[in-house]
């Protein structure tokens, strides 16, 4: 099969390196960059017979056709607001394509190309990466372990190994992903009905073992479409960010600051957006490729054979030292690998614009995981 990585970013890179070091069944992969030496570079570094790279501008829709037309699926690894035009455009080319995510909205109008998808014959699974993503294949999964589930909840988070500044992180994506993430509300389903919260609130203490102190605090878009999916079937569905002790209080005064703003104030006689500035400094002064954690937590609370029983997965991944790989790249890039593969072969239950927890095999998708190490300690 042949697959189409749409950005050489760090993610555009973890997605290649799978299809070209994980994957027997691909047969080419197609690095696409607008920067034709980003691209070369990835595929110099993967070191693979299969890969190629190509320069591509997204926003050049026939290059961008021409692109797609060419592969069985895409990934999107460039920022979210693209997605939706090339989620059109993969209609039009009847490729198969799965992105990263970022942003409810755009999902919305994706999932809304479901009768043209369905027509053309091809999956459109927006939301791919790590949280949403691989989380909402795994609540799935989890909640066919029992007979009824009636909660579900969701704690992911990336952590530097070595934590610096006073915020105790390190940026492992787009700070403006990072930044929405943290001003934009969560939707969670409450006493069975859904309902948003404010970020950064209801702050929690969590354990894991072997790591210092550490909290999960509300943020927007890890949901994704998991409230709709188990709306009426389920009592309660939330997500928080795990982050080291401290870190959520300090931000949240930077955003009652304003600085998260992008209301435009006059600075020296010039007009500028708070966030716009603040997203710099971010990028100046927070550290940013270097040793990580991932850690995943998710807890079910269900009856099964007449018994209320509790059960909990926990992953935690780490930096891979052979390959260099970051483990955010590896829980965020894999899976969009693996969805791209499965779309391909036909291995996805239906066709259309979908949400993955209801169309992706979650056996299947775990058994992936493990070939790739990213095993679930489950316990009741």
């Amino acid at each position: 099969m042949k697959i189409l990585v749409l950005g050489a970013g760090r993610m555009g890179f973890g997605a290649a390196y799978d299809l070209a070091h994980n994957s027997p069944d691909v047969s080419e992969i197609t690095v696409a960059d607008s920067n034709a030496a980003k691209a070369e570079a990835v595929v110099k570094k993967l070191n693979s017979p299969k890969a190629s790279a190509d320069q591509l501008d997204v926003t050049k829709h026939e290059k961008t056709v021409a692109a797609m037309d060419r592969h069985d699926s895409a990934i999107s690894c460039v920022n979210y607001w693209y997605n939706l035009e090339l989620s059109r455009i993969a209609v039009e080319t009847t490729t198969n394509f799965c992105d990263l995510g970022g942003n409810n909205y755009v999902v919305d109008e994706q999932l809304a190309l479901n009768p043209a998808a369905e027509r053309a014959g091809i999956n459109i699974i927006p939301d791919c990466g790590l949280a949403p993503g691989m989380v909402s294949v795994l609540a799935m999964h989890g909640t066919k372990k029992f007979d009824k589930t009636d909660e579900i909840h969701i704690r992911v988070g990336g952590l530097p190994q070595v934590p610096k500044t006073s915020l105790k992180y390190q940026l492992v994506f787009s700070v403006e992903g990072l930044i929405n993430e943290y001003i934009e509300k969560a939707r969670v389903i409450r006493r069975g009905e859904i309902t948003e919260v404010e970020s950064m609130s209801e702050c929690e203490n969590l354990v894991f073992e072997g790591f210092p102190e550490l909290e999960a605090f509300q943020t927007s878009g890890g949901t994704s479409t998991l409230p709709d999916t188990f709306l009426g079937k389920i009592k309660e569905l939330d997500y928080k960010t795990i982050r080291y002790a401290g870190h959520c209080e300090r931000f949240k005064t930077m955003i009652e600051f304003g600085l998260c703003s992008s209301e435009k104030i006059e600075v020296s006689g010039k007009r500028v957006k708070p966030r716009r500035v603040f997203g710099k400094l971010l990028e100046k002064h927070l550290p940013a490729d270097e040793p990580d954690y991932v850690l995943i937590r998710l807890e079910f609370l269900g009856s099964k054979n007449g018994e209320v029983k509790r059960l909990k997965y926990d992953i935690v991944d780490k930096q891979d030292e052979e390959t260099g790989l970051s483990a955010m790249m590896r829980t965020t890039s894999f899976p969009a690998s693996i969805i791209a593969q499965m779309m391909a072969k036909g291995e996805v239950s239906k066709r259309g614009a979908t949400p993955q927890e209801q169309v992706i095999d979650s056996q299947a998708f775990v058994k992936e995981l493990a070939r790739r190490n990213i095993v679930i300690n489950e316990s009741w």
